[in-house]
């Protein structure tokens, strides 16, 4: 699989196999990763993966969670603006409806969406599942490095014939997942993300993207 062809190809799949995804697998994506760019390389990422009994425990947990209504964790960081401007505001909006239109939830079936979005804290039935932390002293650049790190990760899974969904929705459930992983006191979870290979009978609509003139501007000589 070429570079283009990975790219184009990743997306956020919310459906998975319990096919398990092998260990050397894993070490190699992310021996490769660890490649990734970071300002002066000081690489700021802490990855944590979880399968087998671990993974399930987690599961078992946030599902326990899930049923009893428990109130989210306190989020440790904004994931948008709370006053989202044009045009993010209108593209979030999009992919709400395509994604819940997809599973034929209509906008004001708030309970169809919240059982919905409860499967993110089943991993959407993947077999593995990677927590990326960070330093709680790291600033907005070494977040883009974050980025750039898990980008990586989700581009060689494809290479190897996986997918992934990233999730920052575990940022609201954080205490249940310190409780399995009991990360150091000076790390903040950013997102998890499902890894595993694809359910290809889950219905689940891709997202488009934005014309290249709505993000890219030339200047030319």
């Amino acid at each position: 699989m070429d570079v283009y062809e990975a790219v184009t190809s990743r997306r956020a799949v919310r459906g998975f196999t319990d096919r398990p995804v092998p260990r050397e697998v894993l070490e190699r994506v992310l021996s490769a990763a660890a490649w990734a760019p970071s300002g002066s390389n000081i690489q700021p990422w802490h990855a944590y993966v979880l399968t087998g009994g671990p993974l399930a425990e987690l599961k078992k947990r946030a599902g326990e969670r899930v049923a009893a209504d428990d109130p989210w964790d306190e989020r440790e960081y904004e994931m948008y603006p709370r006053a989202l401007k044009s045009p993010y505001r209108e593209r979030r909006s999009a992919f709400g409806a395509q994604r819940y239109g997809a599973l034929g939830i209509g906008r004001e079936d708030w309970e169809a969406r919240q059982r919905a979005a409860s499967a993110n804290w089943q991993c959407f039935g993947a077999p593995a599942a990677l927590f990326c932390y960070i330093d709680r002293d790291m600033g907005s650049a070494q977040w883009a490095d974050l980025g750039m790190y898990l980008q990586t990760v989700m581009l060689l899974l494809r290479a190897e014939g996986l997918h992934s969904c990233p999730q920052m929705a575990w940022s609201v459930y954080r205490e249940t997942v310190a409780e399995v992983l009991s990360p150091p006191d000076e790390l903040m979870l950013f997102c998890g993300m499902s890894i595993g290979f694809e359910d290809v009978t889950v219905v689940d609509a891709r997202t488009g993207r934005a014309p290249l003139d709505e993000t890219v501007t030339f200047v030319e000589g």
